[in-house]
């Protein structure tokens, strides 16, 4: 009979990974928060308890910003140098920035949105996840 309420309790519905991601919110509960800094990520859910060690993204998120990124914005520096030809210091001046600041805040969200599938497809290092 204890087992059974246990088990009431212990019941979290299944959430949108996007959702969660975006938030940065544990993939289990979508409360407690995935983060202590800007990448480090917090041993468990605050919330909930979720062990976050045994989920790990490791360069999942830099390789797809890299890509990702990258066949975006390559294309647009090479439009605004045949378009326009500016000078060297102006995609010194625009693209640097946009490189840094948009990889940085990308790695928050895709970082978590591994997380999250790691979690919801129970792809982890085979123990059990409570």
């Amino acid at each position: 009979m204890g087992r059974l309420i246990a088990l009431a309790t212990d019941y979290y519905p299944r959430l949108s990974t996007f959702q969660t991601a975006l938030r940065c919110a544990c993939p289990r509960c979508g409360q407690g928060a995935l983060y202590d800094g800007l990448l480090s990520v917090r041993d468990k859910c605050d919330k909930c308890g979720l062990d976050y060690t045994r989920l790990d993204s490791n360069d999942g998120a830099a390789f797809f910003i890299i890509v990702g990124y990258s066949a975006v914005l390559i294309p647009l520096a090479l439009w605004l140098e045949l378009a326009l030809t500016p000078p060297i210091w102006v995609h010194v001046v625009l693209w640097v920035p946009v490189v840094l600041g948009g990889s940085v805040l990308l790695q928050r969200p895709l970082k978590a949105w591994l997380m999250a599938q790691q979690y919801r497809h129970k792809a982890y290092d085979g123990s059990a996840l409570n």
